[in-house]
């Protein structure tokens, strides 16, 4: 079986608390605070990790907060190889005010990369990965790295390596572009696929026809559009897909995306077709809509709902 192996160069810290209430002004007294790993690759694994498998995530870690990001991985079961940051692992922090649930986000930049240290990186990751491997490409890029660093990463990992990208904002255009270095994957949500299509996609149908466009002009071989709670559609040499979301119950939608790569590449890793990894993909997804805060997908949820997750071809 391939391994499954993350990549993630802006990890952070995630620390998380509660108050009576959020106003300006006066100190806040928190609850205690609690700290999970965050950051896009590093959520992939961590799910893989749940639903059973076993993935290596490959993190650009420094300081104390590198170290206690790794801490945490460790204890979750994650093999981390380690990639020496240019500074401190960042932060982020999450404060809920207790009188209505509503959540304040503060998310701090992570340390500048140079074009040297990238190049480093790079030629690391094309160590680190082995042909046939699954490499997901992951989460927001670091300050200094170009846009076109996931086109990069995916040049240097060769065409042996199965990439699978999942990006946004100028990254996500900058693949969508087409060019010599075609991902394997290519994931985006509907919001994410109207702004590159300069139009609304309503329907399924309309998705899968924007997501053939950029398998046409060469940004992957195949590209995923998540429609929330409808599914995802995926069009490639397998056809067009459709998978639906399986249930109804929405507490938080932080997570699904991870959650659904991480078992999209978990079935993959397993020799499922690539129409029933997104069946486990989307359970998995399904699975973490149903858990609050920042939590990922729950093993017992993701294999009771694959058994009821419905998979057409449009």
């Amino acid at each position: 079986m391939p391994d499954i192996l993350t990549v993630t160069l802006n990890p952070a810290l995630d620390l998380a608390t509660s108050a009576p209430k959020v106003e300006p002004g006066p100190k806040l007294r928190c609850a205690p605070a609690s700290a999970e790993p965050g950051g896009g690759g590093v959520n992939v694994a961590r799910a893989v990790a749940i639903m059973g498998g076993s993935a290596r995530a490959m993190v650009a870690l420094g300081g104390p907060n590198g170290q206690a990001l790794a801490g945490l991985l460790a204890k979750e079961g994650v093999e981390v190889v380690e990639v020496a940051a240019p500074g401190e692992t960042r932060l982020s922090f999450a404060v809920t005010d207790d009188r209505d649930g509503s959540q304040y986000r503060f998310v701090l930049p992570g340390p500048e990369w140079t074009q040297d240290q990238l190049d480093a990186m790079l030629s690391g990751l094309a160590t680190e990965a082995a042909p046939g491997d699954l490499v997901v490409l992951s989460g927001s890029l670091p300050p200094g790295a170009p846009d076109d660093f996931m086109a990069r990463a995916t040049t240097a990992l060769g065409p042996d390596r199965h990439v699978i990208a999942d990006t946004s904002g100028r990254p996500l255009a900058a693949l969508a572009k087409g060019g010599s270095a075609t991902p394997d994957v290519l994931r985006m949500d509907s919001h994410e696929a109207e702004e590159l299509a300069g139009s609304p996609l309503p329907e399924a149908e309309d998705s899968a026809d924007f997501a053939a466009s950029l398998v046409a002009r060469g940004a992957a071989r195949r590209v995923i559009v998540a429609r929330g709670a409808e599914g995802s559609v995926m069009v490639g040499p397998d056809g067009r897909w459709k998978v639906s979301a399986t249930n109804d119950t929405v507490v938080s939608a932080i997570g699904a995306g991870d959650s659904f790569v991480g078992g999209f590449v978990l079935g993959l890793s397993r020799g499922d077709s690539y129409p029933e990894a997104l069946r486990l993909g989307a359970a998995a997804a399904s699975s973490a809509v149903m858990t609050g805060g920042t939590q990922l997908c729950r093993r017992e949820d993701v294999e009771r709902l694959f058994a009821v997750t419905s998979l057409t071809q449009l």
